[in-house]
């Protein structure tokens, strides 16, 4: 079986980076978006990040704009945005795709890994299709912030829906359950 660890990717500042530099660390995989409803969960992610690093915990950023064109920016632009508003100390990487032609293999990997999100309810999606927003498929991200937790193995052991925020008590309880594994 395939972990998080044979897909390659490259940092912000577009430097080859391997992932496996975070095996036996429990990983929070988040596709991120500057202008979007859901932007000041940069925050929550930035304090999740606080919070559990000591005990070998990384949340890694991955821009993508496939969602109402809602991360337009450079990587550059990026990282000066969530610096500047966000504080963001948290790895980011270069901008990739998410979902349909041209996806990144490693969310092509997470999605066939976890082909459903953990959602307090159906809330977020039915409010997307009022604006005409409809997955094709159902294992593909819904929107901006969906998460993706990652055992110390590099498995994909769970799945959040854009609209739970990082700071939820069931986002919490997992990553203290990944990091006691």
């Amino acid at each position: 079986m395939k972990n998080i660890y044979d897909f390659p990717v490259n940092k912000i500042n577009g430097a080859e980076f391997n992932l496996s530099e975070y095996r036996g660390k429990a990983l929070l995989v988040v596709n991120v978006a500057s202008q979007c409803g859901l932007t000041p969960q940069y925050a929550a992610l930035e304090k999740t990040y606080e919070t559990f690093r000591e005990k070998g915990f990384e949340v890694l950023g991955f821009p993508a704009n496939e969602f109402g064109g809602q991360e337009p920016g450079t990587n550059t632009e990026i990282v000066d945005f969530c610096t500047s508003k966000f504080g963001v100390k948290f790895p980011m990487f270069e901008k990739v795709v998410v979902k349909g032609e041209g996806q990144h293999p490693l969310f092509k990997f997470l999605t066939t890994e976890k082909p459903e999100a953990q959602a307090h309810s159906n809330a977020f999606e039915e409010k997307l299709k009022t604006y005409g927003v409809v997955r094709s498929l159902k294992q593909d991200i819904l929107w901006n912030f969906e998460k993706f937790l990652i055992n110390k193995k590099g498995e994909v052991v769970a799945r959040f829906a854009p609209d739970v925020t990082p700071d939820d008590p069931m986002i919490s309880a997992a990553i203290e359950t990944a990091l006691a594994e």
